[in-house]
């Protein structure tokens, strides 16, 4: 679906010169935004760049310092998010907030469901529910349907569906596509396509700068809490849009340092797990990428649980080195591989725990006599990293749960970084971080398939790494990876060259369908 422009549209919603402090830290700064009905205006920049505390601002989350702000031609100054709902202000946030012991109807009238008397008409409010539905261009969710029964996207939509019942006229959408599958992304913005032409205006969030590109037509960019560019979407160029978002131009998203694939470090047969995957076999080598691609479900996650010994084998064969066999995660580790959890606050991370313990639980042989840690040693080498990876903390004794998203996954791989393991095994590692995190993120991940050292500029050379990585995001795994192999329903394709490939066969092979062929 491609954004058409709608120049004539009256503006819907108007925020003028909103400033809002934070103690000392200025979140933003005079910032100016607005919203059309039938448009979709995309709001982008980095992590902390200020887009959560402007939709707090408009969401009635936060008031502000100073600035006005209008909606529909009527002062707007929300009290609470409640208030702002019922002036038609709707928020879809990454995290969705229903309640999964629902039916669908009654998530999608909780606290305006109709009755007399204290009784609820049940009847009406699956009429209604029914109708929000069929609105999105989705009757075949049933009203009476349990929400924790349903698809992440199906969720999505029951959301998108309570914002329209209770008079929505503007609608926020924070980060929509980042646990949604590439078909439902499309079902997504087909959805987006009739709210626009029903004259909704909608504020788009989101890193994926392809999307951003497909679905807006207006783009406005914050950096450090000020607006610093804003522009039709046809008029601004995925470089120009990243080049905005950080100050600096950012010519090669995806570094590719010449790589020389060395000796099997790790070598899967016929892999079966409990319950994925049902079949897996390949061969990763010292010096490069893997990337592993599929639908959500399909089996990849697990794979990569299952290598690190998260999950038990059925059959198959794992050599990891010199090392054949199954074995816990511990064994993994000082066998030389380390995972990165694509859930890194609930497993890749101890968030309550400090940015310095994070980095070093798993490898304290170092940093003291007799098994002793030495908090000074602990620090120095915490610090480090924080220096190598560019990590934005006040010091390595910062909570690892006050750092942002993109900060937080610099943390995540530090550790693997500092118990040196030869293989680094991936999971959805630029899940939800903005794109200057990203960038350095693929930075990093070609530094140690090329065998470079790390923060280095005179390219001092050590042992190359080995990478398995698992992404759901096709153009970064074209970007960073040497092969892609396919994973569709707990089976693992053939890896093939990322010249030998192109999105659509990628597509076309996670489906089932024929796309991909057999490959070395």
């Amino acid at each position: 679906m491609t954004a058409t422009r709608v120049p004539s549209a009256p503006e819907r919603l108007q925020m003028h010169d909103i400033c809002k402090r934070f103690g000392s830290t200025v979140a933003l700064q005079e910032v100016s935004f607005t919203a059309r009905g039938g448009e979709v205006h995309a709001l982008v920049g980095e992590n902390g760049a200020g887009k959560s505390t402007l939709m707090k601002v408009l969401s009635g989350a936060l008031a502000p310092d100073s600035g006005t702000m209008v909606l529909d031609g009527l002062p707007y100054h929300p009290r609470d998010p409640l208030e702002a709902r019922r002036r038609g202000v709707a928020m879809i946030y990454q995290e969705l907030s229903l309640a999964p012991h629902l039916t669908v109807a009654e998530n999608i009238l909780l606290g305006v469901e109709p009755g007399r008397f204290g009784l609820v008409a049940r009847r009406e409010m699956s009429r209604r529910a029914q109708e929000a539905m069929a609105r999105l261009q989705h009757p075949e969710i049933s009203p009476t349907a349990l929400v924790g029964d349903l698809s992440p996207a199906a969720q999505q939509l029951v959301e998108i569906g309570r914002s329209l019942a209770v008079g929505c006229r503007v609608l926020v959408l924070d980060e929509p596509t980042s646990s949604l599958t590439s078909q439902d992304v499309e079902r997504l913005f087909e959805v987006i396509g009739h709210l626009r032409q029903e004259g909704h205006a909608i504020v788009y969030i989101s890193h994926f700068l392809e999307e951003v590109k497909r679905i807006a037509d207006r783009i406005t960019v914050l950096r450090d809490g000020r607006v610093v560019g804003g522009a039709p979407a046809a008029e601004l160029s995925a470089g120009e849009i990243v080049s905005l978002m950080v100050g600096r131009r950012l010519d090669e998203l995806y570094p590719r340092s010449p790589r020389v694939p060395g000796e099997a470090v790790l070598e899967i047969r016929g892999l079966q797990g409990v319950p994925l995957p049902l079949d897996a076999s390949v061969t990763l080598r010292r010096g490069e990428v893997l990337g592993i691609f599929g639908l959500v479900g399909a089996g990849r996650t697990e794979l990569l649980r299952t290598l690190f010994g998260l999950a038990a084998i059925r059959s198959g064969e794992v050599r990891l080195g010199v090392h054949a066999g199954p074995a816990s995660p511990l064994r993994r580790w000082r066998q030389g591989a380390g995972y990165l959890s694509e859930d890194r606050a609930r497993e890749g991370l101890a968030v309550g725990l400090s940015l310095a313990d994070n980095l070093t639980l798993s490898h304290l042989d170092d940093l003291g006599p007799a098994g002793l840690v030495l908090p000074r040693r602990q620090e120095a080498a915490a610090n480090r990293w924080v220096r190598q990876l560019g990590i934005r903390a006040r010091d390595a004794r910062q909570k690892v749960a006050s750092l942002s998203g993109g900060n937080q996954q610099k943390v995540a791989l530090a550790r693997l970084l500092h118990s040196d393991v030869d293989v680094l095994l991936l999971d959805e590692p630029t899940r939800g971080i903005d794109v200057a995190s990203k960038a350095l993120i693929y930075e990093l991940i070609d530094t140690l398939a090329a065998g470079r050292r790390i923060g280095d500029a005179a390219g001092a050379l050590e042992r190359p790494r080995a990478i398995l990585m698992v992404s759901s995001y096709l153009p970064e795994l074209l970007g960073v990876c040497d092969r892609i192999a396919v994973m569709c329903r707990g089976r693992l394709g053939a890896a093939q060259a990322v010249e030998d490939v192109t999105p659509e066969a990628l597509l076309l092979a996670a489906t089932g369908q024929e796309g991909v062929s057999d490959g070395v």
